[in-house]
């Protein structure tokens, strides 16, 4: 299926290093979001290990990664994460949250382990199909908080599951239908503690994705963000142009406007 897709990272307001990281292959449908974990050593090394092993991986493949392959790669990721402390950190953990999306005909497959996010907007609708791994969306879960209390909690930064902390690496797994219109975006955990999804909604719903990234970037920024801030917004076009489609005559200019907030 045709997309079309817009990324940026940044350090942010405040952190002096960017330890996030990202994979962007629209000609392959993947995109891949990982943050390094500030907590530990190393979290840049983390993130980007995750993103060499599935380029290497991709590579490996001509170009194409099926739903196996990119799940193989990242769970050779954590090992190679692992590997990275025991030998060159002498034992020390170091790790990262990632959030992968591959999109192959009109399925989507979502993979994730951590707080790094994917959202679907769908007309005017947006969902979070991924489920954080961390200790206040576990008590989101039982109803301990609500979701509005669990955004200010002291432990919203405590995360449950990451690669590079265990030898076992479990993965959450969602797939679905792709819609003509469909956007998605991934984001490291530094956005979505800035922006809620009415906010989101608002970008995703306001022009051109390349517009709405800039916006979006520069926003964040204006908000002091004490994070680092990584994004990647994938277009499903409304409706995917062959070249028969083309017929020549007048150019034609289409208006699109951006809110910005």
């Amino acid at each position: 299926m045709q997309t079309e897709s817009v990324a940026f990272t940044h350090r942010g307001a405040v952190r002096e290093h960017n330890e996030d990281a990202f994979v962007e292959f629209t000609d392959s449908g993947l995109w891949l979001v990982a943050d390094g974990m500030g907590g530990y050593r190393a979290g840049d090394v983390a993130s980007q290990l995750i993103c060499d092993t599935v380029t290497s991986a991709r590579r490996r493949h001509d170009g194409m990664l099926g739903k196996v392959e990119l799940e193989q790669a990242i769970q050779q990721a954590n090992q190679r994460i692992r590997q990275f402390g025991r030998e060159e950190l002498a034992g020390q953990t170091l790790g990262s949250t990632v959030v992968a999306l591959l999109i192959e005909g009109d399925m989507y497959h979502l993979f994730w382990a951590g707080d790094s996010r994917c959202y679907r907007s769908r007309g005017n609708e947006v969902t979070q199909l991924s489920r954080d791994h961390s200790q206040v969306a576990d008590m989101v879960e039982q109803g301990v908080l609500d979701e509005h209390e669990a955004e200010r909690h002291p432990l919203a930064h405590v995360i449950t599951r990451a690669l590079g902390v265990d030898d076992a690496l479990t993965l959450d797994y969602r797939c679905g239908q792709v819609e003509p219109g469909d956007q998605f975006m991934l984001c490291s955990d530094g956005v979505s503690k800035e922006l809620g999804s009415a906010e989101i909604r608002e970008f995703l719903n306001g022009g051109p994705i390349h517009d709405v990234s800039l916006a979006m970037m520069h926003s964040l920024l204006i908000k002091k963000c004490n994070d680092n801030i990584t994004c990647i917004i994938v277009k499903v076009p409304e409706r995917c142009y062959s070249p028969s489609d083309v017929t020549g005559g007048d150019d034609e200019t289409i208006p699109m406007r951006l809110r910005l907030l």
